[in-house]
């Protein structure tokens, strides 16, 4: 892609793709630290009234409340968060992508019928 100085750089950062790696790989981590960071407060705090937190072994396969419980938890939220972010930043990428094609088009199209217009 060319950088057109004429527009602006804020305007080109703020529609430029996002890396799908890492925008996974980030989503990934954050889910897999939270899994974590649940897990060590119901292991050391105990809370009576909290969520169960053990119904994630219906979605993290080997997941318990426990120490072991949350490496695996972290493992099965950053692979996860990973693919969920992965797929977030492609279809974000497509709609920019497809909605810049558009407004070319259209800008295109307006300049054509212009110059249709004159002759």
């Amino acid at each position: 892609m060319q950088a057109n100085s004429s527009i602006p750089l804020a305007l080109r950062a703020a529609f430029c793709p996002l890396h799908r790696s890492a925008f996974g790989l980030a989503v990934g981590l954050v889910g897999g630290f939270a899994v974590v960071t649940l897990t060590a407060f119901h292991v050391l705090v105990d809370p009576i009234s909290a969520p169960p937190l053990g119904l994630l072994s219906q979605f993290f396969y080997g997941y318990s409340v426990s120490w072991e419980g949350a490496l695996i938890g972290f493992f099965w939220a950053l692979v996860i968060g990973f693919v969920m972010g992965w797929l977030a930043a492609f279809v974000r990428n497509l709609v920019i992508a497809v909605w810049i094609a558009v407004v070319k088009a259209r800008a295109e199209l307006t300049r054509a019928s212009d110059f249709i217009g004159h002759v």
